[in-house]
């Protein structure tokens, strides 16, 4: 018999895991045979001999504490798969639970499994379940500063999940075949895990390791998991045709008319070249079933507006291509006739390169496909820092645009991040070639009580980044941010207050090289409450803009004096100051509704239109709301306005209000209809609040200059989609998408359509 504290060693080696006491390396038992139904019933046998991880902590919105929901998660594995089994007991209040399309369940209680396959802290496996057993997938990839605990939601991984709601809570079961994921090549394998837990009714997060928010790297702080050997994938090798057809409608001289119906036949490929690295290629994708893109607002005209990526191939694997600024915009690829792309790790070196033909409609000529090629290395070092390479080069016939570049993110000192990045840009447009810089430097802080980040880039006027989103070339950015925390005792009402300060300044990109002050300058405070659940800020926004003569070198003056009518140039006030206020307030997640709200009025702010100042009123306005377990009601308002301060009378007003109705039939198959209504509404463009001249615009055509009138636009987009999604890969989806029009905004009388269309899609995986 062996002796008493033998025993006892051998019975905490194998006991529970707990988090709170530091046990995070885990020997998870292999057991082979195993008879399990993922049904989201835990009651096998084999449950009883799985290693057992409890003890979780809080943290957010404050760490450090005990969870005070009690939490089990259960994990073996076989051959082919990884098993976990999730208790979540819940005794303070109500298991917010709905059935959801896939990705949709945010406003649930839900459990996150974390797999940092790699074991490498740099990125993570994100599986994640509601108490119904609703999947959500995605990574977690920390290749920047702030992004530690953001999923990013694009992947989406074959995998078993059921769940059900119990008189203590929620259990779930949860199946992950390795032939849906990547890891390393070795026969013996460790990876990196952490579970998050979000419970509704608080709003509290809680992890299993006693993860902390003062911390620059999240998945360094993951447990462990121990002992996985001879992993067997088998052949990797999915095969997904797909076929879609369509029809477009048009108006035409005997009333609406529908093209014939055509037919496309498309297919993607998904090979494992190894463990490490996955080969994707599609052919004649079509994205009709992908959410149209939401409305914005400009609120700066020299500023680009950005649209992020929907369609699945460019989504997956995204993360692979980040840079701290984006050199990697795959939504320049419109219409891609074929593309290849291959994402992996191999040697400790992150890989990805992405290969595609666009549609010849989208090139200068409109007769030559533009063809793009992008490359992204990146190298771990010590203590999860990286060093990175991107290449991307677009050839549009004769034209190309060639960006080469690296960037490197150093952590020390468990809470600062350093981050750098240089890049050049080779173009040749009609013969003549030039290149440009753009660089970026960074300093962050990351505590628990103080932080900060110091940051500066530069951005050459000629620089172009063809595979890229810039949002504005030809200026350099400079910021100061200093923040503070404090947190309330456990159980107050007030949970934690942040206040921040931040100083910046923008330039013209020469104007830095030459010394000179700052042509756009802001001085910014804000403070943010975190009260039982609810997020309340306010803020006030002191700022300087100078005038921007590139912006309006099209612009002129009617001038009349002495009966003569002459065009005058157009020279705008040197500088406007700008007085702002904001507040914003989101609600808790409430089992059936929850809302945010942003309201800014500005006491005096910039008219672009005019250049000269102005009142203006900002709203944007959220609301999501769940009448029962099926249907998910999201509503959003956006609204901008500017009043003249001479007049009071109205320059421009921009009114975007959206509603998406999801009905959930059952976990595979819904049916969303979104509705958006843009009404915008322009006066009459005069000199305001220097000689009220009438502005006049030049045609860049003609080059003639006319008078900016009044200008009304009334857009109205409405889509329907029926998606029956068995898993990721089968699909079946029908739709109907049109455009339409009014004269006068939301009076929804002599609507007329511009443009519609029906399309349906089928696409079957084929798993060898």
């Amino acid at each position: 018999m062996l002796p008493f504290p033998l025993v006892l060693v051998a019975l905490l080696e194998t006991g529970p895991y707990s988090g709170r006491d530091g046990r995070t390396t885990v020997a998870v038992p292999r057991l082979e045979d195993a008879d399990v139904s993922i049904d989201g019933v835990l009651g096998e046998p084999v449950w009883r001999q799985a290693a057992v991880l409890n003890g979780f902590s809080e943290y957010s919105p404050v760490d450090g504490r005990p969870a005070t929901d009690s939490t089990e998660v259960l994990v073996w594995y076989s051959a082919h798969a990884i098993y976990f089994g999730i208790r979540a007991f819940e005794s303070h209040g109500p298991v917010h639970a709905a059935l959801a399309n896939r990705d949709r369940i945010g406003n649930d209680d839900w459990v996150e499994i974390l797999l940092d396959t790699f074991n490498d802290h740099r990125q993570a496996l994100a599986f994640g379940v509601n108490p119904l057993g609703v999947q959500s997938d995605g990574t977690l990839s920390e290749s920047q500063a702030g992004s530690r605990d953001t999923v990013d939601l694009s992947a989406d991984f074959v995998y078993q999940s059921k769940g059900q709601v119990t008189d203590t809570g929620y259990e779930v079961e949860i199946r992950i075949p390795f032939k849906s994921i990547r890891y390393q090549p070795q026969g013996t394998q460790q990876w990196g895990i952490n579970v998050v837990r979000q419970v509704q009714h608080s709003g509290h997060r809680q992890t299993w390791t006693a993860a902390r928010l003062a911390a620059a790297s999240f998945l360094a702080q993951s447990g462990t998991l121990t002992g996985l050997t001879e992993l067997d994938r088998g052949l990797v090798l999915d095969v997904s045709p797909e076929v879609t057809a369509k029809t477009d409608g048009t108006p035409g001289g005997a009333g609406w008319t529908y093209s014939p119906v055509t037919s496309d036949l498309g297919g993607n490929i998904r090979w494992g070249v190894t463990n490490n690295l996955t080969l994707t290629a599609t052919a004649r994708p079509d994205f009709s079933q992908v959410e149209s893109d939401a409305g914005q607002l400009v609120f700066d005209p020299r500023l680009a507006l950005y649209f992020p990526e929907k369609r699945p191939f460019f989504l997956e694997g995204l993360e692979q291509f980040t840079t701290p600024f984006t050199l990697v915009y795959t939504r320049r690829l419109v219409q891609p006739v074929a593309a290849l792309k291959l994402t992996g790790k191999v040697s400790g070196f992150g890989v990805g390169l992405l290969s595609a033909v666009d549609d010849r409609a989208y090139s200068a000529s409109g007769s030559d496909n533009p063809v793009y090629n992008i490359l992204r290395v990146r190298r771990d070092l010590g203590g999860q820092s990286l060093l990175g390479l991107v290449y991307t080069d677009k050839v549009d016939g004769p034209d190309y645009n060639r960006v080469a570049g690296a960037n490197a993110r150093v952590l020390f000192g468990g809470i600062h991040t350093a981050a750098f990045q240089i890049v050049e840009s080779f173009t040749r447009t009609a013969g003549a070639a030039v290149n440009a810089p753009l660089w970026y430097a960074s300093l962050d802080r990351t505590g628990q009580r103080f932080g900060y980040t110091y940051s500066i880039s530069g951005i050459a006027p000629d620089f172009v980044a063809a595979s890229g989103f810039i949002a504005r070339p030809g200026v350099a950015n400079g910021a100061i941010d200093h923040r503070v925390t404090r947190y309330g005792r456990p159980g107050a009402a007030l949970e934690s207050w942040t206040g921040d300060a931040l100083v910046s300044g923008r330039w013209v990109y020469p104007h830095l090289l030459s010394g000179l002050m700052p042509d756009d300058q802001f001085l910014h405070f804000t403070s943010t409450w975190q009260i039982r659940g609810w997020s309340l800020a306010a803020a006030l926004y002191i700022e300087s803009f100078r005038f921007d003569s590139a912006l309006y070198a099209g612009y002129a003056l009617q001038h009349t004096a002495g009966g003569v009518t002459d065009t005058v140039p157009f020279v705008g006030t040197p500088r406007i100051a700008n007085y702002d206020l904001q507040v914003t307030a989101q609600t808790p997640q409430f089992r059936r509704v929850n809302a945010r709200l942003l309201v800014l009025p500005a006491l005096q702010d910039e008219n672009f239109f005019e250049w000269s100042p102005a009142r203006i009123i900002l709203i944007d306005a959220g609301l999501d709301w769940r009448p029962s377990d099926r249907i998910r009601v999201s509503a959003t308002y956006l609204h901008q306005q500017y009043w003249r301060k001479t007049d009071g009378s109205t320059v421009g007003r921009d009114m975007i209000p959206r509603v998406k109705v999801e009905y959930q039939v059952a976990r595979s198959l819904f049916l969303r209809v979104v509705g958006q209504y843009q009404a915008s509404w322009q006066d009459s463009l005069r000199d305001d609040s220097r000689t009220n001249n009438p502005i006049l615009i030049r045609d860049p055509g003609t080059g003639v200059y006319e008078r900016a009138g009044a200008q009304t636009h009334n857009a109205l987009r409405l889509d329907w989609l029926v998606s029956f999604t068995p898993s990721p890969g089968t699909v079946m989806y029908a739709g109907y998408g049109s455009s339409l029009t009014e004269a006068e905004a939301f009076a929804f009388r002599g609507i007329r359509r511009l443009r519609d269309g029906f399309f349906a899609k089928l696409s079957y995986l084929f798993r060898m």
